[in-house]
């Protein structure tokens, strides 16, 4: 009989090529391979009123997801203003977490995408090194300014290249729902 270390050393080589080769779990932000891990990926029906996400309908297709509905505790104050034609005509909302809340039409869903994306580094800027595809996502722009958990946050988002795109996904459910854009 053989010794199990010995076939588990075997298999787990294989095992962790067999994971690199699907690509999935990527968080190169110029590799355009979506969002981060974790990140909500799902879209929402906006509100049709500021082309944001909307509230749950329980789980229904095209809504945030349902495994998902509270934050855990990650305490955030944020301004959040979107222009979603590029054309300087902006909508400005509040955004609080823990307890969520705030102007925000879905603050419970927008405080887990804060959570899932990192906390206050997701607010950071593509480093500028970062080779990112040059693909242009639309005219949208945000700008997020408060508190993460403490910590200062002042960023602006485009949907100008690869990178840029990611970024705004990974806060999709905060920034906006850019198909009813």
């Amino acid at each position: 009989m053989r010794d199990p270390r010995v076939t588990m050393a075997l298999l787990l080589p294989g095992l962790l090529l067999a994971g690199c080769a699907t690509g999935s779990g990527s968080t190169d932000p110029g590799s355009g391979g979506g969002a981060p891990p974790g990140a909500p990926t799902t879209s929402v029906p906006p509100d049709t009123s500021t082309g944001l996400p909307g509230p749950s309908d329980g789980g229904a297709a095209g809504t945030r997801p349902s495994g998902v509905l509270s934050p855990t505790g990650l305490p955030a104050r944020l301004t959040v203003t979107v222009d979603r034609t590029g054309d300087g005509d902006t909508r400005t909302w509040s955004l609080t977490c823990d307890p969520p809340g705030g102007a925000h039409p879905d603050p419970a869903w927008a405080c887990v995408a804060i959570e899932q994306a990192g906390g206050a580094s997701a607010f950071d800027p593509v480093p500028r090194d970062t080779a990112c595809t040059q693909i242009y996502g639309g005219p949208q722009t945000a700008h997020v300014e408060g508190t993460v958990d403490g910590t200062p946050v002042d960023a602006d988002f485009t949907r100008n290249n690869g990178c840029e795109i990611n970024r705004w996904n990974a806060l999709q459910p905060v920034l906006g729902d850019t198909a009813a854009m």
